[in-house]
């Protein structure tokens, strides 16, 4: 198989697997347990807590929270900062993006329900967000804005720095998803300027099930995950360390490979977009590539219903998505193709690829090729839903 789908999950390393596999077997015990095995178990998670933090430039290891994954990581961010900010500062404000994560916007809409006021701001035809609106909509009640660093279906990569720098000014903190930057962007809390960010291990060649939230010192939070005082009091549950540790050696591996094959990595990318572009008349590229991640393309094609081309294509051995994998069992384009201005026509027939640091020019060849003949034979045929 062919994966070009590795924005919805990546493999997980060689090197990560092997550290999950020691640390289960070595840190059998509970870091929060007062005993040498529990003792053992506290010190490498401390280790690991300050490996996390120098990859993101955090100050201190303590702002690195170890959580179940990206979604918890938005959620406790979301609503931890928010009701936080309501309760010490009297703001009830939440600001956020048109295309984010349903991880972000969800809770956002939850805490609509609870009296807050929630703004989603539009974005453009490649979904950088209207920064006119966001001057606009700041104000001394803002609580919190949270953007995406890099969006998951179309891979663009929002300002974060300069939303920081906006927000830090009228006394709003700032959250964002940088589930799908780690890997394949710098990732530097200090440089963007956030107060907070969530990262997903399997997103950047680790296991599934584990997370960070970075939670700069002095935040308002409020803990929203409730049993116990795990994780400096911000989350409680026994603490995974083999997960902890796989993600920990797996941020390694990619920040290595990001700056050992990055452009590689961005190269196979445009490469797939040309020759797909080239070779089947009626496919456009949505967004911009020298706004987006470098792994990522969202592509429509004329005529052609994507849930259909996607089942042709895992048939032909190519796994792609529709968007994002959350979403994969709905049949309308998603929010972040309808919120860049594309009518329901030409959302249907979009297929996200997202490449990763094993794919090689060949599959790219091979997948445009194949789709050079599929698409056509699509719209020869009568269009099935």
């Amino acid at each position: 198989m062919i994966n070009f789908d590795q924005n919805a999950t990546t493999p997980v390393d060689e090197e990560v697997l092997t550290e999950l596999i020691r640390a289960t077997r070595d840190f059998s015990g509970n870091s929060s347990s007062g005993h040498s095995l529990g003792t053992k178990a506290g010190k490498y998670l401390r280790e690991c807590r300050e490996r996390v933090a120098k990859i993101l430039g955090a100050s201190d290891p303590d702002e690195i929270v170890f959580t179940s994954g990206g979604t918890e990581s938005d959620n406790a961010a979301v609503r931890g900062i928010a009701y936080a900010m309501r309760e010490q500062h009297g703001r009830n404000e939440v600001i956020t993006s048109a295309i984010e994560h349903r991880a972000v916007l969800s809770p956002c809409d939850w805490l609509r329900e609870q009296g807050f006021k929630s703004t989603v701001l539009p974005v453009d035809r490649n979904g950088v967000v209207d920064m006119g609106a966001m001057r606009n909509t700041l104000g001394p009640k803002t609580a919190l804005v949270s953007v995406m660093m890099a969006n998951n279906e179309i891979g663009t990569i929002q300002p974060i720095a300069e939303i920081s720098k906006l927000a830090h000014a009228v006394g709003a903190r700032v959250h964002s998803d940088a589930v799908q930057a780690a890997g394949k962007l710098k990732v530097d809390v200090n440089e963007l300027g956030v107060d907070s960010l969530s990262l997903s291990a399997h997103k950047f060649y680790g296991p599934k099930g584990v997370g960070v939230l970075y939670l700069r010192k002095g935040t308002p939070y409020q803990c929203f995950m409730l049993g116990g005082t795990h994780e400096g009091g911000k989350r409680a549950g026994t603490v995974p360390l083999p997960q902890i540790a796989a993600l920990t050696k797996a941020l390694e591996v990619s920040e290595r490979k990001r700056l050992e094959h990055g452009a590689e990595l961005q190269a196979l990318r445009d490469q797939l977009v040309k020759e797909v572009l080239a070779k089947v008349p009626g496919s456009h590229l949505n967004g911009e590539l020298a706004l987006c991640t470098p792994n990522t393309a969202s592509i429509r094609f004329d005529g052609v219903y994507g849930g259909h081309l996607l089942r042709r294509m895992d048939e032909a051995g190519i796994l792609a998505s529709a968007g994002s994998a959350c979403m994969w069992e709905i049949t309308k384009p998603s929010h972040v193709l309808t919120a860049l201005g594309l009518n329901d026509e030409e959302g249907g027939g979009t297929i996200r690829f997202s490449l990763g640091y094993g794919n090689t020019a060949q599959e790219v060849t091979q997948v445009a090729d194949i789709l050079a003949k599929l698409v056509p034979e699509m719209r020869a045929q009568p269009v099935q839903k």
